[in-house]
């Protein structure tokens, strides 16, 4: 057991380093700047706005092999246009925020590794030094998409398990075979022996729902088993809640809705006129629409487009400033800020 836990404490070390060693004066300056400008902005009650983002997620793709009932990819009602991002695209777009970045998450909508470029545009964020996430459902870590995952130099992958069982399992993951996700996380983690490596940092994400919520103490076990690093619960947002719904937990830690005593069902979270995201971070779409953040999934809120502008003339633009002014007045009549359950989504993570 001790020399377990000495391996747990050398493996987050070595995730940690990794990210320290990214880190530069221009990033760390960056980012100061940032949550500088939010303060201000709190304090003046007006938007001000110094510095780019640290933070983006780019999409690799709209694409996925499963079918779970909350996400538009999986449901197909986009109602936006769909496709794959091109790697020529993305470095341009790395090249004009790299510097600044101190990570960058390949994941909005969509399976990435059904992009056929996504490998290839990870190692070219790692070259530029940049911190890189991923979040996949696992069914593509074939041995030689393990081997090429640690050789393009990701950083962290998130492999979401929502059950320990194939039953409970696709109860949420439509069409997924938990056999192969595991099989796949056990070929990443062989991988990384093999190349002697200490990445990617690999957790098992466990999205708690009703189905799955008697499982959370197995989800450990299991991870110990497959030799992954980490296991992170994860609390899911729902589309319709106010009547109750059959993904709702019994669980209340576990849960972003409180139920009333009439029985219907509100968003736990205060709804605050502010949002540090709006500051920090950003999402760009497969075809380089910036949109505000993660729930604007159909991108509603299209702030610019990087087929015909900078990024900077994008993020210092007047639609930008609105959008924050109008997060200032009233998050309320704000679709997605309305339904956001940001400030209640309880991540619950531990060592394998």
């Amino acid at each position: 057991m001790k020399d377990f836990l000495y391996y747990l404490a050398d493996v987050y070390r070595a995730d940690t380093l990794r990210f320290l060693r990214k880190l530069t004066a221009r990033r760390v300056w960056n980012a100061a700047k940032v949550g500088a400008s939010y303060y201000v902005t709190r304090a003046k009650g007006k938007p001000v706005q110094w510095g780019r983002p640290f933070t983006i997620s780019v999409e690799p793709t709209t694409a996925c092999n499963l079918r779970c009932p909350e996400c538009p990819s999986g449901l197909r009602n986009f109602t936006r246009p769909t496709g794959n991002l091109k790697k020529d695209f993305f470095r341009d777009t790395i090249d004009q925020l790299g510097k600044e970045l101190m990570y960058l998450i390949f994941y909005f909508q969509g399976e990435p590794y059904i992009n056929p470029n996504f490998l290839e545009m990870v190692k070219h964020a790692h070259d530029k030094g940049i911190y890189t996430i991923t979040s996949t459902n696992g069914h593509f870590l074939s041995p030689a998409n393990a081997k090429a995952t640690v050789e393009s130099g990701l950083d962290r992958v998130i492999i979401s398990v929502d059950g320990t069982d194939q039953e409970t399992y696709q109860a949420y993951r439509k069409e997924g075979k938990l056999e192969n996700v595991l099989q796949g996380a056990r070929n990443l983690v062989k991988a990384k022996a093999d190349a002697g490596a200490t990445h990617p940092h690999i957790i098992f994400q466990f999205l708690v729902v009703k189905p799955n919520e008697h499982q959370i103490p197995e989800i450990y076990r299991l991870a110990e088993e497959v030799g992954v690093d980490e296991v992170k619960l994860k609390t899911a947002q729902v589309y319709d809640f106010e009547n109750g719904n059959p993904l709702i937990p019994t669980i209340e830690k576990y849960s972003r809705y409180a139920q009333q005593k009439d029985g219907t069902y509100k968003i736990k979270n205060q709804l605050l006129n502010h949002c540090w995201k709006l500051w920090h971070s950003c999402v760009i779409t497969w075809d380089g629409l910036v949109v505000p953040c993660c729930f604007d999934k159909d991108a509603e809120h299209q702030l610019g487009d990087l087929k015909s502008h900078s990024f900077t003339e994008i993020w210092e633009s007047k639609a930008y400033q609105r959008f924050r002014a109008s997060i200032l007045r009233g998050r309320e009549h704000i679709e997605i800020c309305k339904n956001c359950t940001e400030g209640c989504k309880v991540w619950e993570t531990a060592d394998v």
